[in-house]
């Protein structure tokens, strides 16, 4: 059985805000820099997240970015062409990294916090390639016992469709240059660096639907 939300309008009085407009979900943008491709072995090592609000003429917006270095898990493998990719040392004695419980604990004290504040119900992740970041932060909460994870388990906004569909680029950097927005490909593979270009490829194509979806409404 399929419940609604209690953020969703069941009458003709459509709900305000970002909860209004997705059915009582609030999209949280994330992006994870990992050890590896799988999930179950490989360490997580960067997690940022980007908030994102909807402003009075209903156009959607960048909020507060949340990033975290992450120390690799006990036995977490560590591949070294992901590492090459992302640039990342797990063990540079600079590198200011803390547990990977830890990290998640106050991402998700974050998203609960805006979840409530939004008057949403639950958070659901925006990411490019979503079910990538999404396995890996599954796979994350599933190590740690974290009991109270704020998003949804399963579903999510992923802007790798979004863009190819709108804009006809699949490829962050081509889906961010195409939508009119700026991208240095030096920056790139950084958790917070992706993250933010996400979260405003993700808002570009939001708001080109905004007269669509509130002839709707």
């Amino acid at each position: 059985m399929i419940q609604v939300p209690q953020s969703e309008s069941t009458d003709d009085q459509p709900v305000p805000g970002i909860a209004g407009r997705f059915r009582g979900f609030l999209p949280v943008v994330v992006d994870v820099e990992t050890g590896g491709f799988n999930p179950a072995t490989d360490a997580l090592l960067e997690i940022a997240i980007v908030l994102l609000h909807l402003g009075d003429d209903g156009d959607l917006s960048l909020g507060e970015t949340t990033r975290y270095h992450v120390k690799p898990f006990p036995g977490a493998g560590l591949e070294p062409a992901s590492l090459e990719v992302t640039g990342i040392d797990p063990f540079n004695p600079l590198r200011p990294a803390i547990d990977e419980e830890e990290a998640l604990r106050r991402v998700f004290k974050v998203v609960r916090h805006e979840v409530k504040e939004q008057a949403c119900n639950r958070a659901i992740l925006v990411g490019h390639n979503a079910f990538f970041d999404l396995h890996f932060l599954n796979a994350a909460v599933e190590r740690t016992k974290i009991k109270r994870n704020p998003f949804h388990p399963f579903s999510s906004f992923d802007t790798v469709t979004l863009g190819g569909v709108a804009l006809g680029q699949t490829v962050l950097g081509r889906a961010v240059t195409a939508a009119g927005l700026s991208w240095d490909e030096d920056e790139a593979h950084s958790a917070a660096y992706d993250a933010e270009r996400t979260a405003q490829l993700f808002c570009e194509v939001v708001n080109r639907f905004r007269e669509s979806f509130e002839r709707k409404r």
